[in-house]
């Protein structure tokens, strides 16, 4: 059974760094492509970033590039986001995703991020 399991989030204040993290297990982590995603109450889940399986490639959503980076450790089965210069408006709950180059796709429970004004 996949699990991927977020942890890490909590309340910090504008301007301030968090790092959160996704732990994966029941999947062949090294294969799959990582990404995280973030949603808002009432609002679509949105992209944020994704790093290919060997982890030299790389892609963000233009609004948090330059403050977030992604990165993964594949000994670990887990992939990371540091977030950087965190602003109100990207509190939300932040999920982990995973992609095979097959049709797999699975999500983490999110974990939620609060940005205080």
């Amino acid at each position: 059974q996949v699990q991927l399991v977020e942890s890490g989030g909590g309340l910090v204040q504008t301007g301030g760094s968090l790092r959160v993290s996704c732990a994966a297990s029941g999947l062949t982590f090294s294969s799959y492509t990582m990404g995280w995603f973030r949603q808002a109450p009432g609002k679509e889940r949105d992209f944020v970033a994704a790093i290919r399986w060997g982890g030299g490639d790389t892609s963000y959503a233009d609004s948090v590039k330059g403050r977030f980076t992604i990165s993964r450790d594949n000994a670990k089965n887990t992939v990371y986001l540091q977030m950087n210069s965190l602003k109100p408006e990207e509190t939300d709950v932040y999920y982990c995703h995973a992609a095979s180059n097959g049709p797999e796709r699975y999500w983490g429970q999110g974990t939620q991020v609060t940005v205080s004004p």
